[in-house]
């Protein structure tokens, strides 16, 4: 890897002679078969071995203790050590199945440094779901959380339990048990194990989350993750490359983005934290303080939404005010005039009343967010911009290591998922399909190569299966996915995207599916959160009411046929939805409507609903 930053020029938009429209980032920081996670992790410490690195919420007490470079540098050589001695080969698979913690930020580098492969599972998945993962992979050394996990493993792994080294478990003292079968190997050893990988040595095997069919096992490599962190760190150093850099994970690391952002962050300058517990999340972010989040679109949403129903009456009132100045001083600040005199003094007047409220229940410390997984609707990015938050939402796969495209804190637009992140390049197909390039795509699927072959046109660019435009600075706009695409029967082309997204800010509303393929006209199904149900009745004048019976109540339905009409605004009349019914189960992973990564499994829905759907058009 170069020693310092090497720019090329700056990317520009090219039609091709087909006329298909791409973008090619530049190349920041030039990388070789040298650049590897464990390169960038020594690197971190030969800079600043004294300073903190992660910080480990104590139970007793709740206080954040800092463990510094040199000291993690210490415990991942001692848990590589271990791994070695349980008997692992060069190239075998370790499955980590736990909530985020520490120790699976620790454990993943234990992995990398004696040349395994850490394979994710999420603490939700099935018993089929493991069975799968664990075959696939050949996982030799099995990782858990708790007792009850680890249980489920074995039974899970009952067809090939004879190939299983050992199925441990974190609550039962298995970093220690790790570390003292190391007690016989040296550090030669480990070093030995390091010396061996290469910038194509596999990383990780990371399983999609299945919203269509059996999750592939996606191989993503050593390069493919440095290689990305260390440009990502050049193309936007105000996030992790200062001291005062602080990074709470709370999202699942079995996901690929929390997966880049641990290396990013800690190839970077600030200091990693984790929270297992969302029931503790606001006193986590109030203590630990993080400068910047990462988080999904259904977060903010709720954030947004229960700040705005725990206001009854006037303060109701005062709040939606100041959410129509957050909003009217985002945008006015990216015009050359920037905000009036007028404008700003409303916005200072609310930041005292409103915005310093949020920003505390973020912790109080944060400039950003990093938004992925689904489209923010503009709305909310420029109310917590207003607020004095920059959202900076990007778009990426598995397959692409997570983030393919983001806005920064200098090159940002709302309504955007950003330029294409160096060193990548993203095109757009005649189809409207968004292509991605370059030497931070995975390597292929595991065990599975038809599908490989299938991800990629002739001329090598992945096919991610999304719709989207490229604006004339590189700045991309998803439109929808390819497959979820409505074909009315009328012949109208409906992406139910832009009318989901829409709806899912609604403080009622969990989850909307819009249907209509092959129907005379766009339908929908919605459920209500139940937890923001209460809160909206009572701010409404309403008396209780179970989630059964507010689907059918006439002033429930009412506010949701005006959400109904706001978002058919933005869309054409063949576009608009025209019913709609409320269910009376939510969409969850539990019954088998969500992702680990709250994705909708669209084809699950339509078959289970299928009766409920015919109805409609009835």
């Amino acid at each position: 890897m170069s020693t310092g930053e090497e720019r090329a020029a700056n990317g520009a938009v090219q039609t091709t002679a087909s006329g298909a429209v791409e973008w090619h980032a530049p190349v920041l920081v030039r990388t070789d078969e040298s650049t590897t996670i464990p390169l960038l992790l020594r690197q971190r410490v030969q800079r600043s071995a004294r300073r903190a690195l992660v910080e480990v919420k104590r139970e007793i007490g709740g206080v954040w203790t800092p463990i510094s470079a040199a000291d993690f540098y210490e415990q991942v050589q001692d848990a590589a050590a271990g791994l070695i001695g349980l008997g692992l080969a060069f190239g075998d698979a370790v499955a980590i199945m736990s909530r985020t913690r520490y120790e699976w930020t620790l454990l993943d580098y234990a992995c990398w440094f004696a040349g395994l492969v850490p394979v994710p599972i999420y603490e939700t998945s099935s018993i089929e779901q493991i069975a799968h993962i664990l075959a696939d992979a050949d996982a030799k050394v099995v990782v858990t959380e708790t007792i009850t996990m680890a249980e489920l493993v074995r039974s899970a792994a009952q067809d090939r339990e004879r190939d299983l080294l050992h199925v441990l478990s974190l609550d039962s003292g298995a970093i220690r048990t790790i570390v003292d079968a190391g007690a016989a190997t040296t550090r030669s050893d480990v070093e030995a194990r390091t010396r061996r990988l290469r910038a194509s040595s596999t990383a990780t095997i990371v399983y999609t989350s299945g919203t269509t069919g059996t999750p592939k096992g996606v191989v993503i490599t050593q390069g493919g993750i440095a290689t990305l962190a260390v440009n990502a760190n050049a193309w936007m150093p105000e996030i992790a490359m200062g001291k005062d850099s602080r990074l709470l994970l709370f999202l699942p690391l079995a996901h690929i983005l929390a997966r880049f952002l641990e290396v990013f962050q800690l190839s970077g300058e600030g200091v990693l934290g984790h929270t297992s517990d969302t029931k503790n999340l606001v006193s986590d972010l109030s203590s630990f303080r993080p400068t910047y989040l990462l988080t999904v679109p259904r977060v903010l949403e709720k954030v947004y939404n229960t700040a705005d129903a725990q206001q009854a009456g006037a303060r109701n009132q005062v709040f939606r005010w100041a959410a129509h100045v957050a909003v009217g001083y985002s945008i006015a600040s990216a015009t050359a005039e920037g905000p009036s005199r007028s404008l700003s003094a409303q916005h200072a007047a609310a930041d005292v009343l409103v915005y310093q409220k949020i920003r505390k229940l973020l912790g109080g410390n944060a400039d950003y967010i990093i938004s992925g997984g689904a489209p923010l609707s503009p709305r909310l990015a420029h109310f917590y911009a207003g607020a004095g938050v920059q959202v900076l939402e990007g778009y990426g796969l598995t397959e692409t290591i997570g983030p393919a495209s983001v806005n920064t804190p200098r090159l940002s637009k709302i309504g955007t998922v950003g330029q294409p992140l160096a060193p990548a390049a993203i095109k757009i197909s005649e189809q409207g399909e968004v292509l991605v390039k370059g030497p931070t795509l995975f390597a292929g699927y595991h065990n599975d190569p038809a599908a490989t072959a299938g991800a990629f046109t002739p001329d090598g660019w992945f096919r991610t299966g999304d719709l989207g435009q490229l604006d004339r600075d590189g700045y991309l706009r998803l439109t929808g996915r390819a497959k979820e695409l409505i074909v009315t029967a009328g012949g109208k082309n409906v992406s139910p995207a832009a009318l989901e997204d829409d709806l899912r800010g609604h403080p009622l509303i969990s989850q909307i599916v819009v249907v209509g393929d092959q129907r005379p006209f766009i339908a929908a199904l919605i459920t209500l959160d139940a937890e923001m149900l209460p809160l909206w009745l009572s701010n409404h004048g309403l008396p209780a009411m179970s989630v059964r019976e507010a689907a059918t109540n006439i002033e429930v339905r009412a506010s949701l046929e005006r959400a109904v009409e706001r978002a058919n605004r933005h869309v054409s009349r063949a576009e608009s939805i025209r019913k709609f019914t409320v269910l009376t189960t939510d969409l969850t992973e539990a019954n088998g409507m969500l992702t680990p990564s709250l994705k909708v499994k669209r084809n699950a829905v339509l078959s289970y609903y299928a009766d409920v759907i015919d109805g409609i058009y009835e």
